[in-house]
């Protein structure tokens, strides 16, 4: 079984394209999207009609949420006023030019995915998948690489997960994490996609992740479940002069050439 998950296309049109064709090339048994659709670029509209064209099943991101209730906030972290002045101008711009067959399909969209796989009846190969934008708990959560082992165990018992897929930071890793189930070393995954259209990793190139799952998959083996981190190239010039000549933020441009 191969999934390929993606995130944060952020109204990025040309790196949207890119990893779609990149997808089509991959033999993927299965397609997910964890939401962040709209927002910083300056084609909400096409992003939205192409994913709904291809059906591929999308949970929603906290710039969805905001834009598909007409809100002038879209519940982002920013550190600066500038960020802050910047960031609104840009939920403002995305609020002006979505139509209103794009914000109904915004608002509608669901928060979480769950995935359960079992290669037999037992319970022991059983695995839970939950696909969430920010965390479990909250849909514009950060969950960055350095946070403590024991905080990311205690969300996965929470949210009854085995591995967790999330994106929001833009920063993609994959961390393994062993934990004691009836004296027996079992591992959980939580697995950032990165980002398609707005990388905050230095590879200005567009990311997404493919997870293979085979009948040897077990979470008592950390090695068996493989994680592929893609990237792929695409017309990045394309994307920032776009925003150049748009009423958004030229900084915005220069996010996208340097990542």
């Amino acid at each position: 079984m191969r999934i390929a998950l993606f995130s944060d296309i952020h109204a990025n049109l040309p790196a949207l394209e890119a990893v779609l064709a990149d997808m089509d090339n991959q033999n993927l048994d299965a397609v997910y999207c964890l939401g962040d659709l709209v927002g910083y670029a300056t084609w909400p509209n096409e992003v939205v009609a192409e994913i709904r064209r291809r059906r591929i099943p999308t949970i929603a991101g906290n710039y969805d949420e905001g834009v598909g209730l007409a809100s002038p906030n879209c519940g982002c972290a920013y550190k600066t006023d500038t960020e802050k002045d910047l960031g609104q101008q840009s939920i403002d711009y995305t609020n002006h030019i979505v139509t209103e067959e794009t914000r109904q399909y915004l608002r509608m969209l669901p928060r979480h995915i769950r995935l359960t796989f079992m290669d037999d009846s037992k319970a022991e190969n059983r695995m839970e998948m939950l696909l969430v934008h920010g965390s479990p708990r909250k849909i514009n959560e950060y969950l960055f690489e350095d946070r403590p082992e024991k905080s990311f165990l205690h969300m996965f018992a929470d949210a009854g997960a085995d591995i967790l897929f999330f994106g929001h930071t833009h920063k993609p890793y994959h961390r393994a994490m062993p934990y004691d189930h009836e004296g027996q070393t079992r591992y959980r995954h939580a697995i950032n996609i990165g980002s398609v259209g707005k990388p905050k990793d230095g590879d200005p190139r567009a990311g997404y992740v493919i997870l293979e799952l085979t009948p040897e998959s077990k979470l008592t083996n950390p090695e068996s479940i493989k994680v592929e981190f893609v990237r792929v190239a695409y017309d990045v010039e394309r994307a920032a002069q776009a925003v150049e000549a748009s009423p958004l933020p030229n900084e915005f441009a220069g996010m996208l050439r340097t990542a």
